[in-house]
């Protein structure tokens, strides 16, 4: 492993390894085939690439998007690795130099699709060449029960018969025990080492947003959490798709839409500005995104509601691959909630197929309806036990209230059937409500029992109300009846008064105070953005130069510990996670000439904490307190004790922040002097009071705080 250590410090520029990826190496090297359930971000790709330099051959990386290839074959060419790949978007010529390079035993890595993979042409192919290891990503497109499903994947179970002395890795960051029973059986790894990582993605606030108008409620979203972030929307529809990206872009956001109905050369080109340009919101269906690398998305955004926790999991992985904080917002509706009730009940699939996806469907509703903790509800879903909440998620930084519900549970489920088990959910509101209009009339709904016995809740309450009936299973959506609602077997009890039922109380919509605090988290210091700023600028022009998206050039991650740490020289940034030899060779002078055109001012460089240095910041461009406590609308006071506190690391002198003339300065010293500090635990105020009251009160309590810490 000493190898594999030197190739992850020297070419991949980090130190250490994360997770189980030295052990996953190890075994690879050994000739053991390993089965790798890593979270998105974990660093999956470094455990088929490292072993793949070491290894005697090519390794070959099974693929199944095209934009995922050329990303991966982008960011090793950067680092100086020998990679390349194999797909539709190739002209003869270049395939034929490619083919000749792995030929010649030329290239470290190859990145090809399934599909390809299977032909008899490409399998003869690699019969002639030194196989490193097959790496099959993303391996639980397998899974016939799971969102992405490629029926390919279960014909990479010829590997072991064609090529049984290669090992082989398959990798997922999205399993439930099933599908990780189902990759062990399709491919044949029965025989490998299994690697399980927590499917925990801390940096990531998971929220659900319910109510209605979703499209003002994620405009909101944006605005307060997210207004220059790059971030992904999804939609379930194509038409909604565009309609999303049109509305955003009015409103002053720069949206592109991608759904798989539009021409080829278009998805590629929004896909592109996405990956390379800072700050894009790409507005797709879920045909994007597998594999997108891009580390710096800092929110994905559901305005549909997806059908399986799974691929719940997997859209909302692709936010914060850098580790810095992101969000996974969605919002949730009576209207989703019918919507994919009805799609399962029409499914014209198998019943074992129904039924497993009915099953993931009422797991994706309850996540929706819990009030504990969302994440260890998620992680639960796939054997992952978190031992306590997150403090993370909307339901632990707002815990949802509930409520006795049995009783308008009741009302509402007898109106069901009252009216005829024949009407929609707004219809039977009317109802209850007690609404007069000509079609209840008509129906003689005005004289039932049911008739205006819930007006103790609005339209809204009661569409929460029917929302979680149907979500609990105690309602059915008609297809046939165009979505009119029956009473099932599971709710007589209900009925009955056998059971009681707690319901969420619909929570007010999120504050801008609520949506400040979760801001707030990042690496970068208030000090090092403007130098982080320029770094970036730089990236991009380099980026822009070389033809690649600029996260492959530098992470921001590593962006930021470059203007964190300013390091003076090529050794000392050799350092910095993310900068191999080959990067430092490459860009480290342009990166160390814009740390050095961007010093820190003496005031500035120091070891207080962020906030206080955001204040100094302020004062060091020439701002007096008030002007600094207006601008960061914060307290009078908590300025000044900034300030005392610079003033006490002998960074400020007293007479910079307060103006004193040089009798009022000693005599302030002096009463300073000859009275008593009292005890140490004492309180400041309190201690300060007799100097206050000595000096006849003339001088505020700020003014004495900055030169007694000037002593």
């Amino acid at each position: 492993m000493q190898r594999a250590q030197k190739i992850l410090q020297d070419t991949f520029g980090y130190q250490h390894f994360r997770h189980h990826q030295s052990d996953i190496i190890q075994a690879l090297l050994n000739d053991q085939d390993a089965l790798v359930l890593m979270p998105t971000g974990g660093g999956k790709s470094l455990c088929y690439q490292l072993p793949s330099m070491i290894r005697n051959g090519t390794g070959i990386v099974v693929s199944p998007l095209i934009a995922l290839m050329q990303d991966q074959v982008d960011a090793l060419n950067e680092l100086g690795v020998k990679a390349a790949y194999l797909n539709s978007s190739l002209d003869n010529e270049t395939q034929y130099q490619t083919e000749q390079q792995l030929i010649n035993g030329e290239l470290e890595l190859l990145y090809v699709a399934p599909e390809r993979l299977l032909t008899e042409r490409m399998l003869s192919l690699l019969e002639r060449i030194h196989i490193a290891l097959f790496a099959i990503d993303e391996a639980h497109c397998v899974s016939q029960w799971g969102h992405d499903f490629r029926k390919e994947y279960q014909q990479l179970g010829i590997l072991p018969e064609r090529f049984p002395n290669v090992p082989r890795i398959a990798l997922t960051a999205t399993a439930d025990q099933r599908t990780r029973q189902e990759i062990i059986d399709q491919l044949k790894l029965n025989d490998a080492t299994i690697f399980v990582n927590s499917f925990d993605r801390p940096n990531i606030r998971y929220t659900i947003s319910e109510g209605q108008n979703p499209k003002q409620r994620l405009w909101n979203f944006i605005q307060q959490h997210h207004s220059n972030d790059a971030g992904i929307v999804y939609c379930l529809s194509r038409k909604k798709v565009e309609q999303i990206a049109a509305w955003l872009s009015n409103n002053g956001r720069e949206a592109l839409a991608y759904h798989a109905g539009m021409p080829a050369e278009v998805r590629q080109a929004h896909q592109q500005r996405f990956l390379r340009e800072e700050g894009i919101i790409i507005v797709a269906t879920i045909a994007f995104g597998m594999g997108i690398d891009k580390p710096d998305v800092r929110f994905v955004a559901h305005l549909s509601l997806p059908k399986s926790i799974e691929a719940y999991y997997q859209e909302t992985g692709r936010a914060g691959r850098d580790a810095e904080p992101a969000n996974a917002w969605m919002a949730y509706g009576l209207q989703d909630v019918i919507t994919l009730r009805k799609m399962m009940q029409d499914s014209d699939g198998a019943e074992q197929y129904k039924r497993i996806a009915q099953h993931k469907l009422d797991a994706m509703l309850a996540l929706c309806e819990i009030t504990s903790c969302r994440r260890q509800s998620l992680l639960g879903y796939f054997d992952d036990e978190l031992s306590k909440p997150c403090g993370n998620c909307d339901t632990c930084i707002n815990p949802p209230q509930t409520w006795n519900g049995t009783e308008a549970a009741q009302k509402a489920l007898s109106c069901v059937v009252r009216t005829g088990q024949r009407f929609g959910v707004n219809y039977i509101i009317d109802v209850l409500t007690g609404e007069e209009n000509e079609r209840i009339e008509k129906f003689g709904h005005d004289k039932i029992s049911t008739y205006g016995i819930g007006k103790e809740l609005n339209n809204s309450e009661w569409r929460g109300v029917f929302r979680q009936l149907i979500a609990l299973g105690y309602l059915d959506v008609d297809v046939e009846g165009y979505g009119s609602l029956r009473v099932n077997e599971q709710a007589r009890p209900l009925l009955r008064g056998e059971i009681d039922l707690q319901l969420r109380h619909q929570l007010k919509a999120e504050t801008n105070k609520s949506a400040k605090s979760s801001k707030k988290k990042s690496a970068l210091r208030s000090v090092d953005e403007e130098l982080f700023n320029a770094l970036r600028d730089q990236r991009t022009a380099i980026a822009k130069e070389h033809g690649v998206p600029p996260y492959i050039i530098f992470h921001d991650s590593t962006l930021q510990e470059m203007a964190n740490t300013r390091p003076d020289s090529l050794d000392a940034m050799r350092y910095i996670s993310g900068v191999g030899e080959q990067k430092l060779k490459k860009y480290g002078r342009e990166f160390l000439t814009i740390i050095q055109e961007h010093p820190l001012s003496e005031l500035l460089d120091n070891n207080l904490s962020d906030t206080v240095n955001e204040t100094l910041m302020h004062f060091d461009k020439g701002n007096n307190p008030s002007n600094i406590a207006q601008q960061r609308d914060i307290k009078l006071t908590t300025v000044y004790a900034h300030l005392v506190e610079a003033i006490s690391s002998g960074l400020l002198d007293a007479r910079q922040v307060v103006e004193l003339s040089d009798e009022e300065y000693n005599e302030i010293i002096n009463a300073l002097e000859m009275i008593d500090d009292g005890e140490d635990n004492e309180p400041k105020q309190k201690r300060l009071k007799p100097v206050f009251e000595a000096l006849d009160e003339a001088y505020n309590y700020e003014v004495l705080k900055c030169v007694q810490a000037s002593l």
